[in-house]
Order: structure tokens, then sequence, then C-alpha cells
């Protein structure tokens, strides 16, 4: 078995695992965006309200990373 049979063999699972990394981005970025309102409205209480409209709207954002990430999966994957 040589290089190039292996290689064959591991290109069908490529997406898969690109998927998986690029779904790594995201998912940090959702927490960032979590533990900074919580901080701001451990600071400032009475902006409560308006932070978690932007949380909303910051973590809306960060996933369609995710969505983009799956869509290319599927794009070049198969």
């Amino acid at each position: 078995m040589d290089a190039t049979t292996v290689l064959a063999s591991v290109s069908g699972s490529i997406a898969t695992v690109g998927y998986g990394l690029a779904a790594i981005g995201p998912a940090i970025g959702v927490g960032i965006v979590v533990g900074k309102t919580i901080e701001g409205v451990a600071r400032q209480p009475e902006l409560a309200g308006r932070l978690q409209v932007l949380m909303w709207i910051g973590i809306a954002f960060t996933e369609a990373l995710a969505f983009i990430g799956i869509a290319t999966a599927f794009i070049f994957g198969y």
C-alpha cells in the first residue's frame, strides 16, 4: 500500500473533518460574545435589556459562519 492509496481512502471523509474544524471558530465566538455580555451586565445592570438584544444579534452572525462551513462541506465534499 503506497501513499496515494492511503490518500484516496481518506479523501472521502475530508469534508466531515473540515466541517468539524470549521465549527470550532463559531463555538469560540459564541463563548466570547456571551462572556462579554455577562461582563457588561455585571458592570451596568441597567443595560441588561440592550446588551441581551445585541448578544442575540452577535450570536446570529457568529452562527452564520457555522452555516457557511456546513454549506462549504456539502459543496466541495460531494
